[in-house]
C-alpha cells in the first residue's frame, strides 16, 4: 500500500511538474510574440459605389440583380436612347446649314472686298458682309459644341462598371424615369479592401506608414491577408463601440487604415477581424 501510495504521489508531482512547465513556455512565447507583435480588432470598412447617369431619361435595362459581381467596365444600365438620338441628328443636321450658310458668306465677302476696289459695292455692303460671315463663324463653333454636348449625352444614356465589386441594391427597374445622379444600384467595392483598426497612444510609437500587417477572421482555419497601414490619424477618438478591445472603451486610439489586396473575396465589409502589425520588422527598420 505504501509503494502504491509512492507511486501515485510522484505520478502527481510530475503532473504538477509537467504541468507548470508547459505554463511557462506558454507565457514565455506570449511573452515573445507581444515584442515582436502588436494584436489590434477593427472592422472590414464599409466602401460603396452608387451607380448613376449623367443625363436624365427613362431607364430601358438593368443587366445586373442584387448580389451579382461585377467587372470593372461591364455595361450595368441604359437609358431609352431615342430622344437623344434625335438631339445628336438635330445638331448635326444644324451644323451642317451652318457650314453650308458660312461657305456662301465667304464667296459673298470675297466678291465684296474684290467690288469694292473699282467701287462696285459701297463700304456699307462690304461691313455688312464681314458681319455676317463673323456671325456664321460664330455660329459654326457653337454648333459644333452643341453637337459634342449632344453626342456625349447620348453615351451618357449608358453607365459602366466604375470597379470590380458586389450588387448591394436594385434601385430602380426598367421604365423608371430618372434625374442625373439619381442612384440605380449601389455597388460594393472589391478590392482593395481597407480594415479599420484602433490603437492606444502608448503603441502609436510603433506603429508606421507600409508596416506589415496579418488579417485574421473568425473563421476557423480560414486564410490569412496580408496588408500594409495605409493611414495613420493625426487625431485621437474614444475607441468605437463596434470594435471588440482589450482595453477600456474610455481610452483615446488612434484610427488606422490598413490596404488589404482581397484575392478570393473572403473580406466582406462590415466583417470582424484582428490585425496583427509586424514590430519586429518595425525594430529592424527603423534601428539600422
Amino acid at each position: 500500500m505504501q509503494s502504491t501510495k509512492k507511486i501515485i504521489i510522484s505520478i502527481a508531482v510530475t503532473f504538477i511538474l509537467v504541468t507548470v512547465v508547459i505554463y511557462g513556455i506558454v507565457f514565455f512565447v506570449r511573452a515573445r510574440e507581444n515584442h515582436t507583435h502588436l494584436t489590434l480588432y477593427g472592422n472590414v470598412d464599409i466602401r460603396q459605389v452608387d451607380i448613376s447617369f449623367r443625363v436624365s431619361g427613362k431607364v430601358d435595362q438593368l443587366y445586373f440583380e442584387e448580389g451579382d459581381f461585377v467587372r470593372q467596365g461591364t455595361l450595368m444600365a441604359i437609358l431609352e436612347k431615342t430622344p437623344y438620338d434625335d438631339q445628336v441628328r438635330q445638331a448635326a443636321a444644324n451644323l451642317e446649314a451652318v457650314k453650308s450658310n458660312l461657305k456662301n458668306a465667304e464667296i459673298l465677302l470675297k466678291r465684296r472686298k474684290e467690288l469694292i476696289v473699282v467701287g462696285g459695292v459701297s463700304q456699307e455692303d462690304l461691313d455688312n458682309a464681314q458681319s455676317n460671315r463673323d456671325q456664321l463663324q460664330a455660329d459654326l463653333y457653337a454648333a459644333e459644341a452643341t453637337l459634342s454636348v449632344a453626342r456625349d449625352n447620348f453615351d451618357y444614356i449608358k453607365t459602366y462598371c466604375p470597379t470590380d465589386g458586389t450588387i448591394l441594391s436594385r434601385i430602380r427597374e426598367p421604365g423608371t424615369v430618372v434625374n442625373p445622379s439619381e442612384p440605380v444600384y449601389t455597388l460594393s467595392v472589391a478590392s482593395p479592401v481597407w480594415i479599420r483598426a484602433f490603437v492606444d497612444e502608448p503603441h502609436l510609437g510603433q506603429v508606421y506608414f507600409g508596416m506589415e500587417a496579418e488579417i485574421y477572421t473568425d473563421t476557423k482555419g480560414g486564410p490569412v491577408y496580408t496588408g500594409k497601414v495605409g493611414f495613420i490619424s493625426p487625431m485621437a477618438e474614444f475607441t468605437p463601440k463596434t470594435v471588440q478591445s482589450t482595453e477600456l472603451r474610455t481610452d483615446l486610439v488612434y484610427r488606422l487604415r490598413i490596404y488589404v489586396d482581397n484575392p478570393d473575396q473572403g473580406l466582406k465589409q462590415g466583417m470582424p477581424v484582428t490585425v496583427k502589425l509586424h514590430l519586429k520588422h518595425s525594430t529592424e527598420n527603423h534601428g539600422g
